[in-house]
């Protein structure tokens, strides 16, 4: 589940201390090294959100605690950069893959993005993994790659994957009635075995 970065004390000092791990922070994109460093930043998210120059959102639990954040950064025209992150205590267990598909799905069909760019850096094996499990991610394009280097010079410490709004949306058409009909067999179930 998501929510807008509209976070209160408790959940800004919560994603604070998780951003701040060592096998964490290295690969947030704005660090932070206060809580009140975070709370700044988190206020300039919610601007920059405003102003439409990116879309944020708090990645929550099964409890709806805050678990991590997913952004769309450097949106110029129809394309934008995906950027997660976990806490270390949530990472492996499926809310990333949760959360970027519930944030894929909200891009795609409320904004004119086309593309999403996923941009992992060579030494995150994990989240090249990650990333290449989902079935509607592929390798970037040449014509990607050269829009690529223009937003980051140092493009070379990258791998480039990318979403396209067809891919996605097509994939989600097929998988959504899957889980729902799945669903719709499993309910009669549960409901004999609690009566």
């Amino acid at each position: 589940m998501l929510k807008k970065r509209i976070l209160n004390h408790f959940e800004q000092q919560r994603l604070y201390e998780m951003m701040s791990h060592p096998e964490v922070l290295p690969f947030v994109r704005h660090k932070a090294y206060s809580l009140e460093e975070f709370t700044n930043v988190n206020r300039e998210t919610i601007e920059a959100e405003l102003r439409g120059e990116l879309i944020s959102r708090v990645i929550l639990d099964a409890y709806e605690q805050p678990a991590g954040t997913i952004n769309l950064f450097d949106i110029h025209g129809t394309s934008g950069f995906l950027a997660t992150w976990l806490g270390k205590e949530y990472q492996g267990k499926g809310l990333n893959q949760m959360a970027k598909s519930e944030f894929l799905y909200e891009v795609f069909t409320t904004t004119s993005i086309d593309t999403v760019y996923m941009c992992i850096r060579n030494e995150n094996i994990r989240s090249q993994r990650a990333a290449m499990k989902l079935p509607y991610v592929s390798q970037a394009t040449a014509a990607s790659w050269a829009h690529f280097e223009t937003v980051r010079k140092d493009y070379a410490q990258f791998q480039l994957l990318q979403v396209n709004r067809e891919d996605f949306l097509r994939y989600n058409e097929q998988v959504v009635p899957f889980i729902a009909a799945e669903a719709m067999e499993v309910a009669p179930m549960l409901v004999a075995t609690e009566g």
